[in-house]
């Protein structure tokens, strides 16, 4: 499983969150790394340089094998909150999608 970040031009990720966001990733969506062939990390502010509650986002694009990309997205407080959201919804999304393909080659 590949991993890329891209970031906004309100956003720069110096490379300690980025090993960070990494390790994270790979640790929550391990059980999945087979199927997802690249993820993809996009981090913005949605108010720019304004304060706001909720501003970072963190959409993720998973690309699975021989299927449609999936992407979820978190808004949040901070980007670190934003991410742990995004990987959640989209965990939920990979076992709802890889479940039915489970049960259906059982079938």
């Amino acid at each position: 499983m590949t991993i890329q970040l891209n970031t906004d031009k309100n956003l720069s990720v110096h490379e300690g969150f980025g090993t960070k966001l990494d390790d994270l990733l790979s640790k929550e969506l391990s059980r999945f790394s087979e199927h997802i062939t690249r993820l993809e990390v996009h981090l913005s502010d949605e108010n720019g340089s304004k304060e706001g509650i909720n501003d970072k986002r963190c959409l993720l694009e998973a690309r699975l094998e021989g299927r449609q990309p999936i992407a979820v997205s978190g808004l949040a407080n901070t980007y670190e909150l934003a991410v742990n959201s995004a990987i959640d919804k989209l965990k939920a999304s990979l076992d709802t999608i890889l479940g039915r393909i489970r049960s259906h080659h059982r079938s």
